[in-house]
């Protein structure tokens, strides 16, 4: 039997729980799911990326016990197609919110496939108690004081809050 190597790509800057739900969901799906952690500075991540490779192991820490995949966190900083070739990719994972998230998706399987068309994009929707949640808007949140126990792991809180100098 053929093994099933999926990549679910982001940022992650911070993980949240939405993303820890489609990571626990997506690894039901594939034998090794590769976390890949994109550099994209053009995003002026608030994290260094040793530090959220660093926070996503913390939140993902047994997560793949029990579980078909064994989970690999990966940064990365070249094209996502490229990333995923390297990784022996079969699949790309994508978490899906809102019907704005699908648009730019879809845009991107569109861009992808032209790459290369034997990689296949699959979407997980985000469950609705996670459908609200975005790294920006947490971020957000802890600058102005608020509560982010409910929309990031509980590793998370603490190296967020000291970040934003709370």
């Amino acid at each position: 039997m053929t093994s099933l190597t999926g990549l679910y790509p982001g940022t992650f800057d911070p993980i949240t729980l939405g993303h820890t739900d489609i990571i626990r969901r997506a690894v039901k799906l594939v034998d090794t799911l590769i976390i890949g952690v994109a550099i994209n500075e053009d995003k002026g991540p608030l994290f260094a990326l040793d530090e959220r490779v660093a926070m996503i192991k913390e939140a993902l820490d047994g997560m793949d016990e029990g579980q078909r995949a064994n989970i690999v966190v990966k940064p990365f900083d070249d094209l996502l197609m490229s990333f995923a070739e390297d990784c022996k990719a079969d699949v790309i994972i994508r978490g899906l919110r809102a019907v704005s998230d699908f648009e730019y998706e879809f845009q991107m399987v569109g861009m992808n496939s032209f790459l290369n068309e034997e990689i296949e994009t699959v979407f997980l929707m985000a469950d609705a108690r996670y459908q609200a949640i975005a790294s920006k808007l947490v971020k957000e949140i802890a600058r102005l004081g608020g509560d982010i126990s409910s929309f990031v792991p509980d590793t998370v809180v603490p190296k967020l809050l000291k970040k934003v100098g709370r």
